[in-house]
């Protein structure tokens, strides 16, 4: 092996803004179009920081013609004063020197909403040109930078405005030499968390437009704040009481406020944010509340001889059964831990989160003596439908050997015991597990055949879940447990595939799975482990020749790749259950040739939404969504 030249020459110093273009997924996740819609929160946070300091009403967010995204806010505006350290105009400094803000010091700021007090300067490292006008002392500042965070036009005053006028308005435009997938900002997504934000800060109005092409402007402002925000996620749910319950408290500078209602699903729907950082993975503002919850109802329930004195407490999965909650914090020095940085740490907040919502809903469980009694009551069935569970359960477990049997058919495993090498095809119909099973890869492929549609657990507790001998099958399989009982490290294998025909039973059967998986095996999902096949829907046969193509765009591409004066027949592809075990192995199973969609969890609160709405009791809310979206369907078999 050939050795390489290493010495002090080989060390090098990234400069300024270098570091930021060089490593780019460092600073905002990465450069797909998730990285660049991070660009527009980078300079949105700054905003918010004003709102929170009690200095700022208004933010716009424009995507202009050219794709450039200009934010305004009516803010105290970017200091334009000579910086001390820098020798150049703070706003200069803000723009060009990573981690120089006004978060850092604690002066500035008690609170503020970015993770890293980077955004400014990452946003200009990382665009094509930025722009920023600075309204103070009845004057109009302005600066550009452009290739990359250089300045090319310092700091100067290019008008005058109303004395009375403050804030900071910033125009960027992302660099297409770093966002090499797309330059091109999506209206829907920016709009989900422009939402967001403005349910978090109740009384911010914050306005969203849209100038290219057909213009859109909308605004959010929602006095109730977060109240407003769980109405609407219990929007196509029933609440089993009226009013929210909204309870919020400040102790040692960490302010927490909580919104509830309970209704009548059985799931339970618990989103919390930190500084208006999601914190998905919980943290200790979450565990405060979540454990102050279970003691509280259990105390009520006691104290109001709904439980008995001998009788079995009441869980935390009992007493968050059909809850909405929305927990917000604020505190000045966050500490963000976990995988993927949205876990809150700081450990003195869960016993403040505890003592503010104890004190909030003992109050509110003891005025309000006939919707406590519904809550309580709620939690003693789910308590009671837990143990049913608990019995069923027994059934899933595996002993001996591997012998999974429903009435349908039995599972066929594969001879690998590694989980990173295995996979399970979960297959549709008699006919289609025949030909899998003989298609297979005896070594790495598993199949378990279903037949007819399993049960809708979106409209079923865990207990009557357990009574579906499909969804038993199917658990004992995967080797995790389910329940309370869950464990992901067991999990059998690493690709779960279902693999269904592309007409309207076959998108049922998958959807009722996927509710499955996402209700009862969520982390198998957000690991991505989840897969669906596509099988192909056309055969192009020419010659000795046969190519088997996704759909007619594939289709069309192909038959233009042929030699002139080629003779070729095409065929529809009527089912997995009339392919043979070569076709079916060629065209769907084979690791070289298949097609795989993975399905994952990017937004679980957009994901509860859906599932919600195509599986759950409400009929308006999921026939005003299949109007809204029946134009986009493609290849559909009926």
């Amino acid at each position: 092996m050939e050795k390489q030249h290493y010495d002090e020459n080989d060390i090098q110093v990234l400069e300024g803004l270098e570091a930021v273009r060089k490593r780019p997924g460092m600073y905002i996740g990465s450069t797909s179009s998730r990285g660049l819609h991070h660009l527009v929160w980078e300079i949105v946070d700054n905003a918010i920081d004003e709102a929170l300091a009690g200095y700022c009403d208004d933010i716009e967010i424009i995507i202009n013609p050219d794709n450039s995204v200009t934010v305004k806010d009516d803010g105290r505006g970017i200091p334009t004063g000579i910086h001390k350290k820098t020798g150049i105009s703070t706003v200069e400094t803000v723009y060009t020197v990573l981690h120089a803000g006004g978060k850092f010091g604690g002066g500035g700021y008690k609170v503020s909403g970015g993770l890293h007090g980077v955004g400014a300067s990452v946003v200009n490292a990382l665009s094509k040109w930025v722009e920023v006008k600075v309204y103070q002392n009845g004057k109009i500042h302005e600066v550009r930078f452009e290739n990359g965070g250089h300045t090319v036009k310092p700091l100067t005053v290019i008008g005058e405005c109303d004395i009375n006028r403050t804030g900071t308005t910033v125009t960027f435009k992302p660099d297409p030499e770093i966002f090499t997938d797309t330059t091109i900002f999506d209206y829907d997504v920016l709009r989900v968390r422009v939402r967001e934000l403005a349910f978090l800060n109740k009384g911010l109005r914050i306005i969203l437009c849209d100038d290219r092409g057909e213009k859109k402007k909308e605004e959010f402002m929602y006095e109730g704040g977060i109240s407003e925000y769980v109405k609407m996620l219990n929007a196509n749910k029933t609440p089993i009481h009226n009013n929210i319950i909204h309870l919020e408290g400040k102790e040692n500078d960490v302010m927490l406020e909580i919104a509830l209602q309970y209704n009548s699903s059985y799931n339970s729907s618990i989103y919390s944010f930190a500084n208006n950082i999601a914190t998905h993975e919980g943290g200790t503002h979450e565990d405060g509340v979540k454990t102050a919850l279970t003691r509280i109802v259990n105390n009520y329930a006691k104290s109001a001889k709904l439980l008995k004195d001998n009788d079995e407490n009441l869980t935390g999965d009992d007493v968050r059964e059909g809850l909405t909650m929305i927990i917000s914090c604020k505190i000045s020095e966050p500490q963000f831990e976990g995988q993927t940085k949205t876990k809150l740490g700081n450990s003195e907040v869960k016993k403040i989160a505890s003592n503010i919502f104890s004190e909030g809903f003992e109050r509110f469980l003891m005025e309000n003596p006939e919707v406590a009694k519904l809550i309580v009551e709620k939690a003693m069935t789910a308590a009671r439908a837990r143990v049913a569970a608990k019995k069923a359960r027994e059934l899933t477990r595996r002993k001996g050997g591997l012998e999974i049997t429903n009435k349908w058919g039995k599972l066929t495993d594969c001879t690998s015991k590694d989980p990173s090498i295995s996979e399970i095809f979960i297959v549709e119909g008699d006919s289609a597990g025949g030909s899998a099973k003989d298609g297979r890869d005896y070594k790495t492929q598993a199949i378990l055949p279903l037949r007819g549609k399993i049960l809708n657990v979106e409209k079923a507790r865990l207990d009557r879940a357990l009574s579906n001998e499909e969804i038993r099958s199917i658990i004992t399989a995967f080797g995790t447990g389910i329940g309370e009982e869950f464990d992901i490290t067991k999990l059998r294998y690493h690709k779960i595939i279902i693999m269904t025909d592309a007409d309207v039973d076959g998108s049922h059967i998958r959807t009722l799975l996927l509710t499955l998986f996402y209700r009862f095996f969520r982390p198998i999902v957000e690991a991505g482990h989840v897969y669906a096949a596509q099988p192909p829907l056309y055969a192009i046969k020419h010659g000795k020749t046969t190519k088997y193509v996704l759909d007619e765009k594939e289709r069309d591409e192909y038959i233009k790749t042929l030699p002139a004066n080629t003779k070729y027949e095409i065929s529809r592809n009527k089912g997995l259950g009339e392919m043979d075990a070569i076709e079916l192995r060629e065209t769907t199973m084979s690791i070289e040739n298949r097609v795989l969609k993975q399905i994952t969890v990017e937004d679980t609160m957009l994901a509860d939404k859906v599932f919600e709405t195509l599986m759950g009791d409400d009929v308006e809310p999921r026939r005003e969504f299949i109007e809204n979206n029946a134009v986009y369907v493609q290849n559909l078999d009926i």
